[in-house]
């Protein structure tokens, strides 16, 4: 689902990725783990268009979208969470939730949508079933009128993961999902992964989640990619070991 290959990303004259290449299956839970400056938040941008690599190139499915921007990839079906928490704010939870299929139209008081308001109504209420859906999922249905801004990190992080969730993603990119979520909230995240029907590319610190949850690891120090491997062969090579597990 995913193909990385040869992806360079320089800034002025240093190199956060050199000539990374990786794929991912469709279905599979992959892990992105390493040392802090390694590259791995910089991938991420490279993977759901939000920095264009120096060198090499992004493919999803049989698609080339090296050159294709962030906007059109999440339309496309690439989902992403970020490592600070992006919520709307002024927004309830349901309705940031909702925002993220906006794009499909149905919202609002355009004359097309005056003109074909029964189809409109349907629609909508399919959405708002779906919003439903999403928050039950992520435990967040007695929040659903709560505005984002009062609620603490760990429940706007799950916010965010049911505002990526909601469009039905074929990739979803999870950038550090565990931080600021307490022992139940990790639970809870780690059984919504696992029963996912998408593919998953993740960054995380927390070494018994990523070992526990994802199917394959790829890890990178200085930008470059060191190993590869299921969490167990992960666990006993050398190199990962003395550049980052010790």
């Amino acid at each position: 689902m995913i193909a990385v290959e040869n992806v360079s990303v320089s800034f002025g004259g240093v190199k956060a990725l050199g000539e990374v290449s990786f794929e991912v299956p469709a279905g599979q839970i992959c892990g992105v783990i390493g040392p802090n400056g390694a590259g791995k938040t910089t991938l991420f941008d490279v993977v759901s268009g939000l920095r264009r690599p120096s060198s090499g190139s992004v493919r999803l499915g049989d698609r080339d979208v090296t050159d294709v921007p962030a906007v059109r990839r999440a339309r496309a079906g690439v989902r992403r969470t970020f490592q600070r928490t992006q919520v709307f704010g002024r927004l309830t939870v349901a309705d940031n939730v909702l925002a993220a299929m906006e794009w499909r139209g149905g919202g609002g008081g355009l004359p097309a949508d005056l003109v074909a308001w029964p189809a409109r109504r349907a629609r909508e209420g399919e959405r708002r079933r779906r919003v439903d859906e999403v928050l039950d999922l992520c435990g967040l249905a007695d929040l659903r009128d709560a505005y984002a801004a009062t609620l603490p990190i760990g429940r706007r992080r799950l916010v965010e993961l049911a505002r990526a969730l909601a469009d039905r993603p074929e990739v979803l990119l999870l950038d550090e999902p565990t931080s600021g979520l307490d022992g139940d909230q990790t639970a809870r995240l780690k059984e919504i992964i696992a029963a996912l029907d998408t593919t998953v590319l993740l960054v995380e610190h927390d070494m018994g989640f990523v070992m526990d949850t994802c199917d394959r690891l790829i890890v990178l120090d200085l930008g470059k990619v060191i190993a590869t491997g299921t969490p167990a062969e992960i666990r006993d090579d050398p190199s990962v070991r003395a550049a980052y597990l010790g």
